[in-house]
């Protein structure tokens, strides 16, 4: 029955930051400026605790998980899954600082808008993050079915 509630957990955490990250995807955009530059600042804070929570309850799931640490520690599509999430969480701090520069000058001029080429640059990062992100379920997969180890 543990498994099954850490599996669940990890799944629906998993879920919840897709969702996170297709929102942001969306919202950064050429026009972003008020209300929704508060949005998308709130949206990566979220983003970033569910990408914690993900770690956690995915750490919680490698040891106490009916497949046992010994599993996940000898395959390598494990240890891909983990360098794609890793490098993912690498491509998310240059948006995320620039998400917390533009809040800050937006607070100080309700008519802020991030400079075009800033939006821009950091929709690059973003687009790298979605091109990583489809490699995650792709090893997961491969570990479901007994590869890499």
């Amino acid at each position: 029955m543990l498994d099954l509630i850490l599996a669940s957990a990890h799944h629906l955490a998993v879920f919840t930051l897709v969702a996170l990250f297709a929102a942001e995807f969306a919202l950064v955009r050429p026009g972003l400026s008020g209300p929704r530059l508060k949005q998308l600042t709130r949206i990566d804070a979220a983003y970033g605790a569910v990408a914690g929570l993900v770690i956690i309850v995915g750490i919680i799931r490698v040891i106490f998980g009916a497949v046992g640490y010994e599993y996940y520690i000898g395959n390598h599509a494990f240890w891909g899954k983990m360098a794609a999430f890793v490098i993912m969480g690498l491509l998310t701090i240059p948006p995320t600082l620039a998400f917390r520069r533009w809040a800050r000058a937006g607070a100080n001029q309700a008519d802020y808008a991030p400079p075009a080429s800033e939006i821009s640059a950091n929709r690059r990062f973003i687009h790298l993050q979605a091109g990583v992100l489809l490699l995650i379920p792709i090893f997961a997969a491969a570990m479901a079915r007994g590869y890499g180890g």
